[in-house]
């Protein structure tokens, strides 16, 4: 698992575009037949991917943990990106499609990944954060999720967010997870411009062509930088 540090505005306004990558992006998510996880000290969330390809991967706790196993103090937030695939959890199995999401609350203790094709493997994009008490574990797919349309197409960010873990979807201690599709023509994502503050937000950029590119803007507003991101 890797691990990311927090930095400071004042120490990351001075850094070099390489340095910027080095400790604002992960710029591989899947790995095949693999479960990539980053750990980040800002809010303790560990985020990646699972692609199952010609086996079933299993969830364990790395001794960074400190735990007997990965959501004994943890819950967890899953969407499916990639084809159809199975998540089995303390023996109970999910079929996930694309598009399809899931809440695992903490005390889970088994959890592992497969998919159904290997040829069109599925992607699985975890988020994972601290949690204090136990929710029920619940599947998502996108016509469960809560749809919240914003923008328009006179200021290029028409787009539909899509809120999987969400009070309004399900019962979840800190972590809320999303998808956002933007309208065909339109280009910006999280417009108008916002801080966080309060929490920490990770972006994953998926289901783009090869040749298109996003620019992420970041930084405090006085002083921003950019990130240059392709898919996945």
């Amino acid at each position: 698992m890797e691990i990311r540090y927090a930095n400071h505005p004042e120490d990351s306004k001075r850094y070099t575009t390489e340095e910027l990558r080095k400790h604002y992006l992960v710029e591989k998510i899947f790995n095949k037949d693999e479960i990539k996880l980053t750990y980040s000290h800002v809010d303790r969330i560990i985020f990646g991917g699972a692609m199952p390809v010609e086996s079933e991967l299993k969830l364990e706790a790395g001794k960074e943990m400190g735990v007997s196993f990965f959501l004994e103090r943890r819950e967890m937030g899953i969407i499916n990106i990639g084809g159809e695939g199975v998540i089995t959890l303390d023996g109970t199995e999910y079929e996930m499609k694309k598009q399809d999401g899931m809440y695992i609350g903490m005390g889970t203790k088994e959890v592992s990944f497969r998919s159904k094709d290997a040829k069109n493997p599925a992607k699985f994009y975890i988020n994972s954060v601290p949690a204090h008490q136990s929710y029920p574990t619940v599947k998502i797919d996108i016509k469960n999720a809560n749809p919240v349309k914003l923008g328009s197409q006179t200021t290029l960010n028409e787009r539909t967010i899509y809120q999987y873990v969400h009070p309004n979807v399900c019962k979840s201690c800190q972590l809320l997870m999303g998808m956002t599709m933007l309208e065909p023509a339109n280009a910006w994502n999280t417009m108008p411009c916002h801080t966080h503050e309060r929490r920490m937000e990770v972006y994953f950029y998926f289901d783009m062509d090869e040749d298109t590119r996003v620019f992420h803007l970041m930084g405090e507003p006085q002083e921003t930088r950019h990130l240059v991101v392709k898919n996945e």
